[in-house]
């Protein structure tokens, strides 16, 4: 995973992210001095106390009592020495190494953070460059237009003056030249803007963020390094601190893998700003004063430097995308019984506004951390049911985990119903070994388990659908054009003054299914034959559109088995025909079908 692809819209936090790596790192540094700073002292009243307990020689010192005890004394002696060793080498080896990478880190960091400001404050400054020349491009044509009015009135009154209507014609001309040339400083400029953004978001953003990941990377690996040190150390006097060596260097290479996770939205760069043309509504008096197009290379177009659409795109640190509920129905293939139908699922789907460029700017130094710490990445916002608070990559990531544990549940409710199957068809051929029936209500419950998990999952797998789609719709708009495409501003204008998309491209709701998709199923004139019967264990609403009602205990005729989708085709007393849910009837088949066999 990389940084500069994965998080070119999280400046902030990286920047707080490899400071807190800093401070972790010096905090580490402090505990190892004050670690050799006990071990000093700790020497220090070791050689003290060995020194006060052994006194001059005697005679009476030559008993094994006094012999043993000087030995102890003089191992003692030797063990302080050795704690001695151990603060000499953390000082020199670790707290040492440590303070003087820290240094090179700070400058390091400092470096690559000045870039990026750098960056960002260039592209800033294109933009306001790009906005100017706009609002003067606007202007002028307001001022053209307020020329050509005054030259068509003057022009149509009989009893203006011929100096009078030359006097406005030459305004008006000084007006559209004016605005041509307002309108080709604006395109150029935009032009740049675009080209200098692509530029940003492509090259210069991702190289930083990359030699920050590096940065960060390295700093991980070196501590861990200084943990193997100080248990290099600690284990030549203590052989109990080896088994704990594995322990502080697990995980050395991870954390910029979990960075990537924690910080990773899923959004795309914005694109390109489009050419809004506001010199349509003025009449062109001449051919010295028509407003001119800038005309492009008639060369083939670069990709990465071309002016796309800007519709449906998030800017770099804009507001969060707002969310609107959808309503998904669930198919009929999955009626819980006996349970009520499941409510229709809710699924949100995320909506790009374009937000105002210098608002978004703006929003460069004022983005919020969302973890100060790694101990802090468990904590999140209250869970929906969707997971629609999350970013679309987090969202996908836990919707997936969730569709995962799902089928694991439901594929053990399988074979508990298989099991249970198996077991019935035991009791039947032999009673002797116990009741079938006695097996029903655990098989009923088995099946209604399983319904309410296959329902589960399609909610979550439609919710996954959504989030995938969504992305790559996002990433299909994002290659940009060169081509300035001139052409009115388009949509409606917010109080702000920008202009804003049509609701109609903003909610896309999913297609409905065609209400006579299944007639086609129901038109046979001739009557299905009869296959076998059936008894009803529940009560069947049949609310939905090609479904049958039934009652509790009601028998009925089966006209078609079931196909794998959990439904069965059953005809009344009444000769009304429609689909039942498998897992509310018991089923029989005549012999001359395919045996007489009984599925619950």
């Amino acid at each position: 995973m990389s940084w500069g692809t994965d998080l070119w819209d999280q400046f902030e936090n990286l920047d707080k992210h490899t400071q807190w790596g800093i401070d972790f790192l010096e905090r580490y540094a402090k505990f190892v001095k004050e670690r050799l700073e006990i071990e000093q002292t700790y020497a220090k009243q070791l050689r003290s106390l060995v020194k006060k307990y052994c006194p001059k020689r005697s005679k009476d010192d030559e008993f094994t009592s006094c012999l043993s005890f000087y030995a102890i004394l003089n191992e003692l002696n030797d063990y302080a020495g050795q704690r001695e060793v151990v603060a000499e080498d953390m000082g020199h080896k670790v707290y040492g190494e440590l303070m003087r990478y820290s240094q090179d880190l700070k400058a390091e960091r400092k470096h690559h953070l000045q870039e990026g400001r750098k960056a960002q404050q260039y592209l800033e400054q294109c933009w306001k460059q790009m906005d100017n020349s706009k609002k003067k491009f606007e202007r002028e044509c307001r001022e053209a237009e307020k020329s050509q009015i005054i030259f068509e009135r003057l022009d149509n009154d009989i009893n203006a003056t011929k100096s009078e209507v030359e006097k406005a014609k030459a305004q008006l001309y000084l007006r559209t030249h004016m605005a041509d040339e307002s309108k080709n400083e604006y395109a150029a400029q935009l032009q740049n803007f675009n080209a200098e953004q692509w530029k940003h978001f492509n090259a210069a953003i991702p190289q930083i963020f990359k030699n920050l990941q590096d940065m960060d990377e390295r700093r991980t690996v070196k501590l861990g390094e200084t943990y193997r040190s100080f248990a290099e150390v600690e284990r030549k006097v203590i052989p109990i601190i080896s088994k704990c060596l594995e322990g502080m260097v697990t995980a050395a290479k991870n954390d910029s893998s979990i960075v990537v996770e924690s910080f990773k939205s899923g959004f795309e760069p914005p694109g390109d700003f489009p050419f809004e043309d506001f010199s349509q509504n003025i009449q062109r008096t001449g051919s010295d004063g028509t407003i001119g197009t800038p005309k492009t290379d008639g060369s083939k177009p670069d990709p990465k430097h071309s002016i796309g659409k800007a519709k449906n795109k998030l800017w770099l640190f804009g507001k969060k995308p707002k969310v609107r509920l959808a309503h998904v129905q669930l198919p009929p293939s999955i009626p819980p019984p006996p349970l009520p139908s499941f409510p229709h699922a809710h699924f949100q789907s995320p909506k790009f506004p374009t937000e105002r460029i210098a608002h978004c700017l703006n929003e460069m130094r004022t983005v919020k951390s969302k973890i100060p710490s790694f101990r802090g990445l468990k904590r999140g916002a209250p869970n929906l049911e969707d997971l629609s608070h999350l970013p679309p990559e987090q969202r996908r990531k836990k919707l997936q985990q969730r569709i995962d544990e799902l089928s694991r549940e439901l594929q053990k409710e399988m074979d508990q119903r298989d099991a249970l199957n198996k077991m019935k068809d035991v009791y039947e051929k032999n009673p002797q070994m116990g009741d079938p029936g006695s097996l029903q209500p655990k098989i009923s419950e088995t099946i209604c388990n399983m319904e309410k998990l296959r329902s589960e999952i399609h909610k979550n797998e439609t919710w996954l659908a959504e989030v995938e789609g969504a992305k790559q719709s996002s990433r299909s708009d994002r290659r940009p054009s060169t081509d300035v495409n001139h052409h009115a501003p388009h949509g409606r204008e917010s109080p702000e003054g920008s202009y804003t998309d049509d609701h109609s491209q903003e909610h896309r709701s999913p297609p409905q299914p065609d209400p006579h998709e299944f007639d086609d199923e129901f038109d046979d004139d001739d009557p299905l034959p009869a296959i076998g019967h059936c008894k009803a264990l529940y009560s069947f609403d049949g609310s939905n559109e090609g479904t049958l009602v039934m009652k509790e205990d009601e028998v009925l005729y089966v006209i078609e088995e079931d196909k794998g989708d959990g439904w069965t085709r059953v005809r009344k007393q009444s000769g009304e025909e429609g689909y039942v849910p498998t897992s509310y009837v018991e089923i029989t088949l005549e012999k001359h079908s395919k045996g007489a066999v009984t599925y619950i």
